[in-house]
């Protein structure tokens, strides 16, 4: 992509967090090369900082905070084929390719051509209501008090029926965010297919499941008293009232969205041991401990 493709570039910014210098430094590259900058409206997107524009009409997006507001950006983009910078406000995240402080360096590269694609699979739902993607998960969660009723079905048999507080289905990429905190399995970088993670089973023995995109996954859910609602990639979807029963048929899309790699991105697996989210046993630690101060 050379610079003179940039006629439009897509703005996402986190609502909250500081990003003065960020700003500034999308605002004056911007205006060098001669490229309009536009804000695209996204849930949450009450905090304006350029005129209102369309994805379809841009060259490319940036999403200007954390994972949060990238994949807002993402979902904005993905229908119209755009890519998507993320920029970390913060600490550095799964999705996002550089930090505030380097981002002209990156626009610069991106504009050059310098960038690799990174294509992003999703978890489809289809429904009653249409159809519904999510990069991370989709969850089917009670509303309120009262839990609800959810069975699984794999290629046309039963795989388990429980009571409790909903359930999780992730992609890869998801499964190391609510499904991990949910204490389900973590799939590797790279892997093909979904997990699907019981919320607080009430009995029963209904472990979490990983399938393959060749699987018929069909999930229906049943709201008890205080109804229930589905959740895509944190944002409510759907409220089902209660005792409103509703089926989903879940596959696997294996390229949905697009965010820019520079190659300089962290490791996936390096990232969470860097946050803490994984970490090695107390007892290995100590052990390396003792044997590093022990004298030669």
């Amino acid at each position: 992509m050379r610079t003179d493709a940039f006629d439009r570039i897509g703005l996402v910014v986190h609502p909250k967090r500081s990003l003065e210098r960020a700003l500034e430094i999308v605002e004056q590259w911007t205006e060098r090369e001669g490229a309009a900058l536009v804000q695209l409206q996204t849930p949450g997107q009450d905090r304006e900082v350029a005129p209102a524009g369309e994805a379809a009409d841009c060259d490319l997006v940036i999403a200007l905070g954390g994972d949060g507001t990238t994949l807002a950006a993402l979902h904005a983009a993905a229908p119209v084929g755009r890519p998507v910078l993320g920029v970390a406000c913060g600490s550095l995240g799964a999705l996002t390719a550089t930090t505030a402080d380097r981002l002209s360096d990156a626009l610069t590269r991106v504009a050059a051509g310098d960038w690799r694609p990174r294509r992003l699979p999703a978890v489809v739902a289809d429904g009653p209501g249409g159809t519904m993607r999510a990069i991370n998960d989709i969850v089917l969660v009670r509303a309120a008090a009262g839990q609800v009723s959810v069975e699984v079905r794999l290629d046309g048999e039963r795989y388990v029926r429980y009571a409790g507080d909903g359930l999780i289905a992730a992609t890869p990429l998801g499964s190391t965010a609510y499904t991990l905190a949910a204490n389900g399995p973590m799939l590797a970088p790279g892997s093909r297919g979904l997990v699907l993670t019981p919320l607080s089973p009430h009995g029963g023995v209904c472990p979490p499941v990983v399938t393959v995109p060749r699987h018929d996954v069909e999930v229906t859910i049943v709201p008890g008293h205080g109804g229930a609602r589905v959740e895509v990639d944190g944002q409510i979807d759907t409220v089902l009232e209660r005792m409103e029963g509703v089926t989903l048929s879940l596959r696997f899309e294996n390229e949905f969205a697009t965010l820019v790699s520079l190659g300089e991105e962290e490791p996936l697996l390096t990232g969470l041991r860097r946050r803490r989210i994984i970490l090695d046993s107390p007892r290995v630690a100590a052990r390396e401990q003792r044997e590093a101060s022990a004298p030669y």
